[in-house]
């Protein structure tokens, strides 16, 4: 292996700093844009090459010094380094490049990021592992485990949790998911306040007066039941049965639930096309081609599409343009400290643009 000295050009999705050698790019975790390091290659491909920081020869004045002990071994964190006001300009900068770069949309209509209120403390859950009586989180690129006594960036509630379970005399090999008390079970969102931050940013993305509400993914109701005023109708749809069970125990009259796949039930006819508001929540792969096409056949007025990973929002904002205009773009930090972010996207149909213009 090699050591070689970088120039840092820019912090790449995921959490990587970015430099080129001999017009290769290099990707150096736990560096900012501007530093100059040295790195030692340990990882080359024909494209592309990763390395591990040496030494940061000149750093960056929004270099920080971390809070954990276990920052830079543990995976879970990619910016404890950097202070918090350049972490959201890092990701507004990221959002706004997927989306030009794969999404291939000239001009996105960025709105400001929504940080979160606590940079640490914030968690109401985590999952960890116990092997061999370690208990903690993985390595960052790996299977090994590190042994965790506290995390930083949980509530106290959830540290409470994880040293009761790290006081049993004996914790049997697994995965357990420790919880502040308040947290509901069918709840998906770790941050409380930039949750609820998302939900009040979509209710004032949703028109008034509207006929109908389609809450694909929707668990139990977060963003449904927050907009019950503005509709007729609500329909909801996830493949988790037991959120759907959890949303139906006070369901009123206008609602109705159904578990099942998203796709097969859009593809289903609907008593409403006109004035439907859809909102899409899918997990970090995306939405699939066969949802993408069902959104472009159904072309609901207002489309908002929640999203947990850039790049594959990016992919799929490509494939839903020749029927939809970008309006709005929104990025939430519901994870500081990590690569995370969470996006929001509001979408109108190009016939209504047309029609409220006519």
């Amino acid at each position: 292996m090699r050591v070689v000295d970088l120039k840092i050009e820019d912090v790449a999705f995921g959490g990587k700093g970015v430099a080129r050698e001999k017009g290769k790019a290099v990707f150096v975790p736990y560096t900012i844009e501007g530093e100059t390091v040295s790195a030692e290659i340990v990882r080359e491909k024909k494209q592309f090459a990763e390395a591990e920081l040496v030494e940061v020869k000149q750093s960056s004045p929004d270099r920080v010094e971390p809070q954990c002990p276990y920052f830079g071994r543990c995976g879970g964190c990619a910016y404890q380094h950097i202070s918090y006001e350049h972490q959201l300009a890092i990701k507004w900068r990221q959002v706004r490049d997927a989306l030009q770069r794969i999404g291939k949309v000239k001009e996105v209509p960025m709105r400001p990021i929504i940080p979160s209120p606590k940079q640490y403390g914030y968690r109401n859950r985590i999952t960890v592992h116990a092997q061999d009586g370690v208990i903690g989180f993985f390595q960052r690129d790996s299977h090994r485990l590190i042994d965790i006594e506290r995390c930083p960036i949980s509530s106290d509630e959830v540290n409470r949790v994880l040293t009761e379970l790290r006081a049993q005399p004996y914790v049997r090999d697994g995965h357990y998911t420790l919880r502040a008390l308040a947290t509901a079970r069918v709840f998906s969102q770790t941050n409380d306040a930039v949750a609820n931050a998302l939900r009040d940013l979509i209710v004032d993305l949703v028109p008034p007066n509207q006929q109908l509400l389609i809450d694909a993914y929707c668990g139990a109701g977060f963003f449904a039941k927050a907009l019950l005023d503005k509709f007729e109708r609500v329909i909801g749809i996830d493949w988790d049965r037991f959120a759907i069970a959890a949303v139906k125990e006070n369901a009123s009259e206008k609602e109705t639930y159904i578990a099942g796949d998203v796709e097969t039930e859009l593809l289903r006819p609907l008593e409403s096309r006109r004035s439907t508001t859809l909102i899409v929540d899918p997990p970090a792969t995306g939405l699939s081609a066969g949802v993408r096409k069902a959104l472009i056949d159904l072309a609901p007025q207002t489309l908002i599409y929640v999203s947990c990973n850039p790049p594959t929002l990016a992919r799929d904002l490509r494939d839903l343009q020749d029927k939809f205009i970008i309006e709005s773009v929104t990025p939430l930090d519901m994870f500081p400290q990590t690569a995370e972010i969470e996006v929001v996207a509001d979408l109108r149909a190009k016939s209504s643009v047309v029609i409220k213009s006519g």
